[in-house]
């Protein structure tokens, strides 16, 4: 498998969204008929049940408590950072506002300067008790080698799902310097949801899986922000990790009765990119940089990664997103722009009617085919005049 790249030396070939195009099917479904439900599964085998299959990243400048609210009660998921401005100032606002007017120069200084803040368990509580109190669910989100303390104080503060995050997450993790998590361990203690990310190959997200964690994020640097693949040359394309991960999850499944969730997390911006991750094998995608041009994110129409703040290694940049419209536009519509960033539910729907899929399973059953002047192809006009497909 894969094409000669030099002597001794084969490399496989990998796709991307842009390189893939869905086919409409021998049967076509009212798009008001179709069932997005997604669900994660808890420890004592009951679900949580999403109306919508998408949920919001954990960046400082998409998600905060009132857009984590907004979210939950449009049907999705927010998810708060716990090692954000969230939880190390109690004003946040204002450390937002200071990176929203910062010189493109000295931004990423700045991001590193402010995230030295300790974090307060506090304002961990503090903002788990502010969604609970608004009757939405609670996600919160932390890396490794900080989920052991942080979870249980989520836990006791009533967040209803823990998510453990990293650029690459492996079950086994080497370190000497600092205890490495152990995930298998860390699930059975707790009495909530555990997702982990993220993973982009069948092994490790079987080996995740075999953990009994609750759902696996999927993509390794494609994020709009995120600049991990320029600076480690490390990822692999959406498309190809998705189904790789997919065929992990079915085989798990298939294996032990038990089935774990996929979440393809990062690259998709518009309604079309999100559409192919769902009929490439994933049960619901994690958006990042749609979400921050809307009015309710935090980040004053600008997205910065997780990674942007390492103190010896940024791996993410501030990038200027605007603000197109209220939440409720991007997710629901109706959509005053023509490049396909609002409405993502519509597209959804739209899209699993056009190829016959009555649910997102069905939906993983479409036919895709290797196109990759899908997105060119006629478009000349557009392209020249900077619209709807050309936007640039």
């Amino acid at each position: 498998m894969g094409m000669w790249i030099g002597r001794n030396r084969k490399a496989r070939v990998t796709y991307g969204f842009d390189e893939i195009a869905l086919v409409p099917g021998d049967v076509t479904i009212n798009p008001n008929e179709v069932d997005t439900t997604f669900h994660i599964p808890r420890p004592d085998g009951s679900s949580i049940k999403l109306p919508i299959p998408i949920l919001a990243s954990a960046m400082d400048g998409v998600t905060d408590v009132k857009f984590c609210i907004a979210m939950g009660k449009l049907g999705g998921l927010g998810v708060i950072n716990l090692e954000g401005v969230q939880t190390r100032y109690e004003k946040p606002a204002e450390i937002l506002d200071q990176i929203a007017t910062a010189d493109k120069d000295e931004v990423t200084s700045l991001i590193q300067k402010i995230y030295l803040a300790p974090i307060k368990e506090k304002l961990i509580i503090r903002r788990i008790e502010e969604l609970k109190a608004a009757g939405v669910l609670a996600a919160v989100s932390s890396i490794p080698q900080k989920a052991e303390r942080f979870g249980v104080i989520a836990q006791k503060a009533g967040a209803d799902v823990f998510i453990v995050q990293s650029t690459v997450s492996t079950v086994r993790h080497v370190a000497t310097e600092y205890k490495s998590l152990e995930l298998a361990a860390f699930c059975k203690r707790m009495k909530i949801p555990v997702i982990i990310g993220n993973a982009v190959t069948y092994d490790v997200t079987l080996e995740l899986m075999d953990c009994g964690v609750a759902g696996v994020l999927v993509g390794v640097g494609p994020g709009a922000a995120c600049t991990s693949r320029g600076v480690l040359g490390l990822g692999v394309p959406q498309v190809t990790a998705t189904v790789d991960c997919a065929a992990a999850r079915d085989e798990h499944h298939k294996r032990t009765g038990r089935f774990v969730p996929i979440i393809t997390d990062g690259g998709m911006s518009k309604g079309g990119d999100v559409c192919k991750a769902l009929a490439c094998g994933s049960d619901a995608v994690m958006v990042g940089s749609a979400f921050a041009r809307s009015e309710e994110a935090p980040g004053r129409g600008n997205h910065w990664g997780m990674a942007t703040p390492h103190a010896n290694l940024p791996r993410g940049t501030r990038i200027k997103v605007g603000v197109t419209g209220s939440l409720k536009q991007i997710l629901f519509g109706p959509a005053t722009v023509d490049d396909g960033s609002q409405n993502l539910i519509g597209a959804i729907t739209t899209c699993m009617g056009n190829v016959g899929a009555a649910t997102i399973r069905e939906f993983q059953e479409t036919e895709i085919i290797i196109a990759p002047s899908i997105k060119t192809e006629g478009k000349l006009f557009q392209t020249v005049q900077n619209v709807g497909m050309g936007t640039r």
